[in-house]
């Protein structure tokens, strides 16, 4: 039985947020780097994870792309 997918918002050096898998977090080798980046979720579906991201860019968290 397979878990359902969740999506994070991960914040990069660059200002910008992208919505990534949680498959690909927990991929990362290097978890010092994901520690120091601000990370919103998880949320249940990209839908959901894109919602939440046009909210950060409005609240002036996240620079739109």
């Amino acid at each position: 039985m397979t878990t359902p997918q969740k999506f994070y918002i991960i914040k990069q050096s660059t200002g910008h947020c992208e919505i990534v898998p949680s498959e690909q977090i927990e991929q990362k080798e290097n978890p010092t780097i994901l520690e120091n980046l601000e990370k919103w979720g998880p949320y249940n579906s990209q839908q959901e994870a894109i919602a939440r991201r046009i909210g950060l860019i409005r609240a002036g968290k996240c620079q739109p792309q």
